[in-house]
């Protein structure tokens, strides 16, 4: 019963503070918008916000590693783990420059979603494959533009925190536009959030590891099947999984 009710206060605390949050953001987007055209200012404060629900929130001790080795003026195809809702939230702890690929419904959401659009976060409606086509096209000239891109190779969470199989698009975009891979390590959101539910967990320890980016030199030649599984393969070891090769789905 404690759990839900600070769950609820968590989740209510969140509802109000975006419908505060967000009259700024679109204050921000209309004062640099003219000679900002990638939206770092916005982009950085929609790290702030997001950030401060992890700040706030005792129960979670997050741990960020490697942020150093994020270039500030690379455009990286950005992949991770999708273990939990929170990925979202501790992933804007980088503060780094990127665009979120996310599925449409999130766009919708009143003050968050609508901040998105603000930020020209990159929209795909899954299972469609002309949503999957403009979505490519749309990455292709955020990374032309000097922005990078955060995907969840996985498309979904995973009900286990175990590693799902890989979809190639995240990989097949690294090799047409020749951008490095920077592939991001998430630990512990599977279980201060698990996928069934809106029930925080208690305490638990989060850690973000930003690996070493993977330069277009090293993949150029490599089919991207095998690049996919390659990542995949990369990020489990890390993880501590040992993963025997499953089929990827396009």
């Amino acid at each position: 019963m404690l759990r839900r009710l600070l769950s609820a206060t968590f989740w209510a605390f969140m509802l109000v503070s975006s419908a505060l949050l967000f009259p700024l953001a679109l204050v921000i987007w209309a004062v640099t918008f003219p000679f900002d055209r990638r939206l770092v200012a916005l982009h950085r404060f929609t790290c702030f916000w997001a950030s401060l629900y992890t700040w706030l929130n005792p129960a979670w001790e997050i741990q960020v590693e490697g942020r150093r080795k994020i270039r500030p003026h690379e455009a990286y195809v950005m992949v991770a783990n999708h273990q939990s809702l929170l990925d979202i939230l501790v992933l804007f702890r980088l503060f780094r420059h990127f665009k979120w690929v996310s599925k449409a419904e999130n766009f919708w959401v009143p003050f968050v979603g609508w901040n998105m659009l603000l930020n020209r976060y990159i929209m795909l409606r899954r299972g469609n494959r002309e949503s999957v086509h403009r979505m490519l096209k749309a990455s292709e000239k955020t990374l032309a533009s000097g922005s990078s891109i955060m995907m969840f190779p996985e498309g979904t969470r995973s009900p286990d925190g175990r590693l799902r199989a890989f979809k190639l698009g995240a990989f097949d975009l690294a090799k047409r536009t020749r951008r490095p891979i920077l592939p991001i390590v998430i630990e512990g959101t599977a279980h201060a959030l698990p996928k069934r539910g809106f029930v925080l967990q208690g305490r638990h320890s989060i850690q973000i590891t930003v690996l070493e980016e993977i330069p277009y030199e090293e993949f150029a030649h490599v089919p991207v099947e095998m690049l996919t599984e390659r990542v995949r393969s990369h990020i489990a070891t890390h993880l501590g999984e040992d993963l025997t090769p499953r089929a990827l789905s396009a």
